[in-house]
Parts: C-alpha cells; structure tokens; sequence
C-alpha cells in the first residue's frame, strides 16, 4: 500500500461491495428466511449504530487479514481464500452459536447465511483486492 490515501481507498472499496452484496443478500433473500424461521425474536426495527459498527468492524477485518495480505504477494488467490476463510470463521461463530442456543434457529438458516458470508467476504476481498492493483499501478506510473 503506497499511501494512506490508497489504504483508506482499498478500505473503502472493500467495505462498500460488502454492503452491496449483503444489502441485495438481506433484502433479496435473508430477511424473509429469518422472519419466517424466527419471527417474533426479532425486533420491530434494527439497532442502527449495531449494523455500522459490525460492518466498519467487519470491512477492517477484511482489509487487514485478507486484502493487504494479498497486495503484498500479488495474488488474488490470497485475496479470495484469506477472505472466504474469514466469512467462513466470523459466520460460523454467529450461525453456529445461534443454532446451539436459539430453539427456532434451524439448520437450513445456518447453513445458507454461513455459505452467504462465506462468498460475500471473498467476493468483497477481490473488490478491494483490484482496487489495490489499480491504486498500485497508478502510483507507479507517476
């Protein structure tokens, strides 16, 4: 990473195609799984400052553990394994511990949102992943 700017940028990059893709995942898909299978556990309405902070959180991991790894070696295999490995890691423990504690919490919702943050996290790793590459060589031209 050249410069703080680009850092922020490929941050940036990383964590707006999380939001997207997760956005078209819950409006799309996950929300109508979740009501039907939990109903009356969830709330009326979200805590707002709950859902930025895990993606801001969650956008630094992504960068940190999968992206920077990946622009340091030049390899978008390591942008898509490290960040799969994470979505696969963070999902797990939300899916796994859901299942084991909440009684209407099934197999099938575990299994769908893990495999889904399992993609996303790569998908959204590979976004940030080129907007390095390009950053990078931007910079070098100069």
């Amino acid at each position: 990473m050249a410069s703080p700017r680009s850092t922020v940028l490929v941050w940036l990059a990383t964590l707006f195609a999380f939001l997207a893709l997760d956005a078209v995942w819950i409006s799309m898909v996950a929300l109508d799984m979740f009501k039907s299978q939990l109903g009356n556990i969830l709330r009326p309405q979200p805590v707002v400052s709950a859902i930025v902070a895990f993606y801001l959180i969650y956008a630094v991991g992504l960068f940190v553990l999968a992206v920077r790894p990946a622009l340091a070696a030049g390899s978008a295999r390591i942008a898509a394994t490290s960040g799969a490995m994470l979505g696969l890691t963070a999902y797990s423990t939300y899916d796994l511990t859901n299942l084991a504690l909440i009684e209407r919490y099934t197999v099938g919702l575990a299994v769908s949102d893990l495999v889904w943050g399992t993609v996303a996290s790569l998908l959204a790793s590979i976004a940030g992943y080129a907007v390095g590459r390009k950053l990078n060589a931007q910079g070098a031209k100069r």
